[in-house]
């Protein structure tokens, strides 16, 4: 089992260019705001104040490096799809992870963050099929798992993989996440461990 010793914050910016150029592998992290997504990289890496977290969703609008045991990098990307943004905005976080994501050859995996609690979303849907039409490896991580039932949950997700499955031949790996209770950290982690050492075959 992967045992996170070190996670510090590297560096912030919205230029890919300026991103780290030791090409450690990349996991980045996305999804709409307000996903929990600060919550979860924080309960992975085990630092509390790491990603900063806010009752205000949104806040993140800078790629985030953070270098995890000198080996690998966990990578806050800005969430998507807040709508009490100006749509000049928008547009350029949209910019942001679009580059990102189309030219950072050291991009390893992404994991794109849904919330469990609701219905599926197009503008989920949408940026999960617009990524596995452009090859992105990825995988789908269900947060906030401790604000339902186990039932719920259960339909929640058969509801979104029903979704996924009209575009999709095959479903990415999907993990059940709950900061509050700690839940889904080991498999998420061990799946990068995995993934880290096959690289290394």
């Amino acid at each position: 089992m992967m045992n996170i010793r070190t996670a510090e914050f590297v560096v912030s910016n919205v230029d890919v260019a300026r991103c780290p150029h030791d090409m450690h592998p990349e996991y980045a992290f996305i999804g709409r705001s307000n996903v929990g997504k600060s919550s979860l990289i924080n309960m992975l890496t085990g630092k509390k104040g790491l990603a900063m977290t806010s009752s205000k969703p949104g806040k993140t609008l800078l790629i985030n490096h953070f270098l995890i045991n000198n080996d690998w990098y966990l990578v806050d990307l800005p969430g998507y799809g807040y709508a009490q943004r100006g749509k000049k905005q928008r547009d350029e976080i949209r910019s942001i992870i679009d580059t990102y994501l189309e030219k950072r050859e050291a991009l390893t995996n992404l994991f794109v963050l849904l919330d469990c609690r609701h219905e599926p979303q197009q503008i989920d849907l949408d940026f999960l099929r617009t990524q596995g039409e452009n090859g992105i490896p990825l995988a789908i991580v269900f947060t906030k798992t401790d604000k339902i039932s186990t039932n719920q949950l259960k339909e929640n997700t058969a509801a979104y993989k029903a979704r996924l499955l009209e575009d999709w031949e095959e479903l990415p790996p999907i993990f059940f996440t709950s900061s509050e209770r700690n839940s889904g950290r080991d498999v998420v982690l061990n799946y990068i461990e995995k993934i880290n050492n096959s690289l290394l075959e």
